[in-house]
């Protein structure tokens, strides 16, 4: 081996092991889509489909996220919307599903519609009815099951929070530290931030003590007077600080604006979130 192909190879391995470090940076300073959970827009979406998304995206949208009666869908409706969303140049990331969309019987058609749409995420929204520890450990251990079979299909669960799963069982832990105690770091850790702040939990605490699973959030706001009508930074949520933890550390890849009412009409509202997130964002 000559002085030059030894230097060659110094060079290629430093450059192997420089590239994590300089994937991380890279990746910390990249483009995070912003999106629309549908359910912000729902009684508009129930009207016309079709109208519902193309509004959303002239808004400038990014992509969207469909709530639990997708589920219903057949896979023909499936494909003309992943077709819509094509055409209208959105994605859809991630799904919002009830307990059904876990279950031996019901995974099957989950994985299926969610492949269609392009989905990455399963989302567990609604577990049903939950009262004690043993309750949420038997949740993510539902979890943990339904990852495993979507994993092979190229997905993976998800789990979003409200404000229960924030409150501590008997004093000790709370709902939610119980499933990321209990399920596989695969499975993403969806945080609603309005839910979170309503709850007097710390949701940057959280990002920072969970990194790499909070792959999407819901942006919404919240404030003691007004609650959930109001928009994107007028509440007493910390946005500069939420964001910057969840880009640095909490391996977010989207964000979904969530409005779950206002004083507007949930299209204008949803117009009006979007113009308040960058406002924030910036």
């Amino acid at each position: 081996m000559t002085r030059g192909d030894q230097f060659s190879r110094r060079a290629f391995l430093s450059a192997m092991t420089a590239a994590p470090i300089a994937l991380k940076a890279a990746t910390q300073g990249k483009h995070i889509p912003v999106g629309l959970e549908l359910y912000s827009v729902r009684n508009e979406l129930k009207k016309d489909e079709t109208a519902t998304l193309q509004g959303v995206g002239k808004m400038g949208y990014e992509c969207v996220e469909f709530f639990s009666p997708y589920y219903d869908w057949t896979t023909e409706h499936a494909k003309e919307i992943r077709k819509q969303l094509d055409d209208l140049g959105m994605k859809c990331y991630s799904t919002h599903n009830g307990s059904k969309s876990f279950s031996s019987d019901g995974v099957g058609k989950a994985i299926e519609l969610n492949k269609i749409l392009g989905a990455k995420y399963v989302v567990l929204a609604s577990p049903g009815k939950v009262s004690s520890a043993d309750d949420w450990k038997r949740v993510a251990e539902m979890l943990n099951k339904g990852n495993e079979k979507m994993a092979s299909e190229g997905l993976h669960a998800g789990y979003h929070n409200h404000i229960d799963e924030w409150k501590p069982e008997n004093g000790q832990k709370t709902p939610m530290q119980t499933l990321a105690d209990n399920t596989d770091k695969s499975v993403m850790l969806q945080l609603d931030v309005g839910h979170c702040v309503a709850a007097g939990a710390d949701p940057v605490a959280w990002i920072d003590s969970h990194p790499g699973r909070i792959r999407s959030m819901h942006l919404k706001d919240w404030s003691p007077d007004k609650q959930f009508t109001v928009l994107i930074g007028e509440g007493v949520t910390p946005w500069k600080k939420l964001l910057a933890a969840a880009e640095s550390k909490g391996g977010v890849e989207y964000y979904l604006v969530e409005q779950e009412g206002s004083t507007y009409s949930e299209m204008e509202t949803a117009d009006r979130s979007l113009i308040a997130f960058r406002n924030v964002k910036s």
